[in-house]
Parts: structure tokens; C-alpha cells; sequence
């Protein structure tokens, strides 16, 4: 057993185990049917898609259609890091997660082209939610990177026992 799992109280267990299921789950589901209905499921953009960006310089360069095939092709390319992730076992606490990291840095990328074609058109709202995935997903790396084993493997337990307060002999009632 490594020292990572060695440490790690039940808590600290629990906690990494559901968070890193959701991640996997999340980040792998969204962008592996994402990724399909761009790459698999269709051929070209959409009709509304086509329509949205008639006239503007995505338009043209690169072309709607080629712009929905990179975006299906960096969609899927996470959904691959991902499994490439899992895999590894990236998910054991002593393993580092370079693949994980990847797939979700990726993802802030992801998220920040489409923010930018929908800057393009206009549409704010649908800005302003991709930049809300874009540092979502940035919250998931910095976790990420606060879980073992790039932290001690009580990393949840560690802060309970360093709030307590220090108990020398037997405590009287005030």
C-alpha cells in the first residue's frame, strides 16, 4: 500500500473517491457526446449552427463546417485523455494525474474557443455561460491538485486535525 493511501483517514477515502468519479463522469460523459454528434452523428454543422455564423469571418475561414469538425475533434481528443486517464489508473491516489489535467486544460481551451464563436455572433449569454464551464473546469484542476498525490493523503482530515485545538491532559468543563 503506498504512503498516500496509507494516511488517508475514511474521509479523506470517500471524499477523493466521489470526487474523482464525478470529474471522470462529468468531463467524460459531456465530452464524448459532444464530441459524437459532431464526429459521428452528423455531417457538417447544423442548419441554426450554418445560419448563426452566415456572414461572419468564421464563415469563411476556417468554414462553418471545418470549425464544427475542429470542435468535435478537440471535444472527442478530451473524451480520449480521459479514458487514457482512467486507463492508467490515474484515479489510484499515489498516481499522478497528467492525462486528467490535460483533458480538463484542454477543456478550459474548449470552452474558450466556443465562447469566442459565440462572441463572434453576439450572443452574451451563451459567453457568459461557457466562461462560467471555462473556470468551473479551472476549479476542478485546482482541486485536482490539492488531492493526493500531490497532497498528503489525509488532505481532508489533515485540516480538521490542525484546526483542533491542542488537548493536554483532561479537559475541564468551564
Amino acid at each position: 500500500m503506498s504512503d498516500a493511501r496509507r494516511s488517508m483517514k475514511w474521509e479523506d477515502a470517500v471524499v477523493y473517491a466521489l470526487v474523482l468519479a464525478g470529474i471522470y463522469l462529468l468531463v467524460g460523459v459531456l465530452f464524448f457526446y459532444a464530441g459524437k454528434e459532431k464526429i459521428i452523428d452528423g455531417h457538417g454543422a447544423p442548419p441554426p449552427i450554418v445560419k448563426q455564423f452566415s456572414g461572419t469571418f468564421l464563415d469563411t475561414i476556417p468554414g462553418v463546417d471545418a470549425a464544427w469538425t475542429i470542435l468535435g475533434i478537440l471535444e472527442s481528443l478530451i473524451f480520449i485523455l480521459v479514458v487514457v486517464s482512467l486507463v492508467r489508473l490515474e484515479f489510484l491516489p499515489e498516481r499522478r494525474k497528467s492525462f486528467l489535467l490535460c483533458a480538463l486544460a484542454l477543456a478550459i481551451f474548449t470552452f474558450s474557443i466556443l465562447a469566442m464563436g459565440q462572441n463572434v455572433t453576439g450572443e452574451n449569454e451563451g459567453v457568459a455561460e461557457l466562461f462560467t464551464y471555462a473556470g468551473a473546469t479551472g476549479i476542478l484542476i485546482g482541486l485536482v491538485l490539492l488531492m493526493p498525490p500531490y497532497r498528503p493523503g489525509n488532505w481532508i482530515s489533515r485540516v480538521r486535525d490542525d484546526a483542533a485545538p491542542a488537548r493536554h491532559g483532561p479537559s475541564t468543563p468551564d
